[in-house]
């Protein structure tokens, strides 16, 4: 049995303690549902925007761009000639546009862009790699629409940070151009589940377990016919030479945490800039708290800089 914090960790603000909060209940509830259906259990993460304020002067408007669903976030005034390709986490099962739509809007704001966060197709229904395929048809469609590789950003969390570090892998893969910068939230990048904060981080984490991460492995990589190791599902095994500059970040207080530490110190080790932000005391994907507590707000300015 995985213990939480009864607690906010001291120095964190009282206000990061609504993702715990919130975290906590649905590990109640997956832990005491056997019969969880997939709809139930998608519709409990579409919860995932509670924690976020509605961020002012966005509006939002739902298009299909290379045959994917998904949502514009418009901030007033933002250069639109610049995009964030936001993919939601959930491991790749659960979460959608809909529950990230505010995050991707807060960090979109800050910048001064626009973002679209793409409904990319599903696991179990649709195993890896749909959700990279997905991923690579929007970034064409968007450059079709004169759009400059180098104008978008992929940006992801949990397992949307594996797809926004797996989409410019993919399109060198086909030799086509990279976009110009890689923002990647609590990224959950081993299928392999080698982690050795998965243990040591175990009591802190208020949602991420084993189990939940054996289930979602399982989905994504076709109940174990696609090898863990594949580079475009697991990128630690991926290299990242000529990789776009990439922005990585973590709660210090998650189960996750060393899957982002791995993979800065993997691309750094290949040449790429990055910068790895480890945020003591926070939650899985604590940018969520964006207009609610200072944490996140800080970490999203420091966003805002480090794009600029």
């Amino acid at each position: 049995m995985t213990t939480t914090p009864s607690t906010r960790p001291p120095g964190t603000s009282a206000e990061s303690d609504a993702l715990r909060a919130l975290y906590a209940d649905w590990a109640h509830i997956i832990a005491t549902t056997p019969d969880l259906t997939m709809r139930l259990f998608r519709s409990i993460f579409d919860e995932w925007h509670q924690p976020t304020r509605e961020p002012e002067d966005v509006t939002y408007r739902e298009e299909t761009l290379g045959g994917v669903p998904g949502i514009w976030t418009l901030p007033a005034g933002a250069d639109t000639s610049k995009v964030l390709l936001y993919t939601h986490g959930g491991g790749f099962a659960v979460g959608s546009a809909a529950s990230h739509r505010k995050l991707a809007a807060h960090v979109a704001k800050a910048l001064g862009v626009v973002a679209f966060v793409l409904d990319y197709r599903r696991a179990p229904e649709h195993p890896h790699p749909a959700q990279v395929e997905d991923g690579v048809a929007v970034f064409t469609a968007l450059t079709d629409r004169g759009i400059a590789p180098a104008d978008i950003t992929t940006i992801g969390d949990s397992a949307g940070g594996n797809l926004a570090i797996v989409i410019p892998l993919a399109l060198r893969e086909q030799g086509l151009p990279l976009p110009g910068r890689v923002i990647a939230f609590s990224p959950w990048l081993d299928m392999e589940n080698k982690g050795e904060t998965l243990v040591t981080n175990a009591a802190t984490d208020a949602l991420i377990t084993v189990p939940l991460l054996e289930g979602m492995i399982a989905g994504v990589l076709a109940g174990g016919t696609i090898d863990p190791t594949t580079p475009l599902a697991n990128p630690l095994h991926a290299d990242f030479t000529g990789f776009p500059p990439l922005y990585v970040n973590a709660g210090g207080a998650e189960s996750l945490v060393d899957n982002a530490t791995r993979v800065a110190e993997k691309a750094a080790a290949a040449g790429v800039d990055v910068t790895l932000s480890v945020v003591d005391g926070m939650q899985h994907v604590f940018p969520f708290l964006a207009g609610n507590a200072p944490e996140a707000d800080t970490e999203i300015d420091a966003i805002a800089k480090w794009y600029r």
